[in-house]
């Protein structure tokens, strides 16, 4: 983990048997490559999801035009880390047919999810969990 991410309050918790790592919204904002870099390098090895708070996304993100969504979870399928976005995105949701479509399509797979709490995060862990 970087120095800037310990400072944000960036922390490995497991949760329902996965470990994740859980980012504070205060840390720097998740607004491309670069940024998805950055936090796929504090996970590695020590983490199989990083749940980002709403509040740390950028706006591009939520613009699907803008490409920064879709760059930045190319980055983390490609470091095979689960990316879930954890907040509200109703607001943006309801301004985009387009990105209501992104959500409800990335939320049937297993790579990028889109929750509202980390209530819901634990239970489609768990939900996913395999069974021993």
């Amino acid at each position: 983990m970087t120095q800037e991410q310990e400072m944000a309050g960036d922390v490995v918790v497991p949760i329902s048997g996965v470990e994740v790592l859980r980012c504070a919204a205060d840390g720097p904002p998740l607004d491309g490559e670069r940024a998805a870099l950055d936090l796929i390098g504090a996970a590695l090895g020590r983490a199989d999801a990083v749940a980002v708070p709403v509040a740390r996304i950028a706006p591009e993100f939520f613009a699907l035009r803008s490409g920064v969504a879709g760059a930045v979870a190319q980055k983390f399928v490609t470091y095979r880390l689960r990316l879930v976005v954890v907040g509200d995105v109703s607001g943006h949701v309801e301004e985009s047919t387009a990105l209501r479509d992104f959500v409800r399509e990335s939320n049937r797979g297993g790579q990028l999810w889109f929750v509202a709490d980390e209530a819901e995060l634990t239970a489609r862990l768990r939900a996913t969990a395999p069974r021993a």
